[in-house]
């Protein structure tokens, strides 16, 4: 799409914040009113879109594509977008530890314990954890009480969610992001421990560290819409 507005404006409406290209009202890709609750999260998709310069780049847009997600994807039928991600609790990445490095094994003891305490004290769980890679099954209570967790957080939240758990590979984190119990920062430190051990090891790989930065890009894009919900 080639840009054909001078102006893009968050503008108040009924059920709360839309956007407006020259007055025009913007639509979702399924043809939905691009509608948010939140000024703030209003006024940043209108940033993105007037910042558009000759052509649309999606990818220059996170906000946006955020909240067309939610819109379009979560908000029909909630629980079948939310399954690929609350099947996460089922292999959660703090629970598999290093089985030949007792090192790194000490650093993800440090990093991740404090997580699953504090999952563990959030939703009264227990967690299974194992080293190597062999997969363990979580108590069923745990795995029952995670998916409740990512139910209850309605489409707006559990599209933010699914970036983070799916780039990070931890519904913990993830969870922990939105309960604002850790910051951004430091929880993608926590997913990103692996790769950053074996890095500082073994030396960086360029095309490794330019994967990784996008990948961060990305989680602080869903940390932020997080924000401005």
């Amino acid at each position: 799409m080639k840009r054909f507005w001078k102006q893009a404006a968050a503008i108040e409406t009924d059920g709360g914040w839309g956007i407006a290209l020259d007055g025009r009202a913007v639509h979702t890709p399924r043809r939905a009113a691009l509608v948010v609750a939140s000024e703030e999260l209003a006024h940043a998709i209108a940033g993105e879109w007037q910042a558009v310069g000759e052509t649309l780049d999606p990818a220059a847009m996170p906000m946006t594509g955020l909240a067309n997600a939610a819109l379009d994807l979560a908000a029909p039928d909630l629980a079948a977008f939310a399954e690929p991600v609350a099947a996460y609790a089922e292999s959660e990445l703090f629970c598999y530890r290093e089985d030949r490095d007792d090192a790194l094994l000490a650093e993800q003891a440090a990093t991740w314990n404090p997580l699953l305490a504090w999952a563990e004290g959030r939703y009264g769980i227990e967690f299974a954890i194992t080293r190597g890679i062999v997969p363990i099954d979580q108590p069923p209570a745990t795995v029952a009480a995670l998916r409740e967790a990512v139910a209850a957080l309605g489409p707006w939240r559990v599209t933010a969610l699914t970036p983070l758990v799916t780039i990070g590979g931890s519904l913990v984190a993830g969870l922990a992001l939105i309960e604002r119990a850790f910051d951004a920062d430091a929880l993608w430190q926590a997913v990103s421990l692996d790769e950053l051990y074996q890095e500082r090891r073994w030396g960086a790989d360029g095309e490794a560290q330019k994967a990784r930065a996008r990948k961060e890009a990305e989680w602080h894009n869903a940390a932020r819409f997080l924000r401005l919900l």
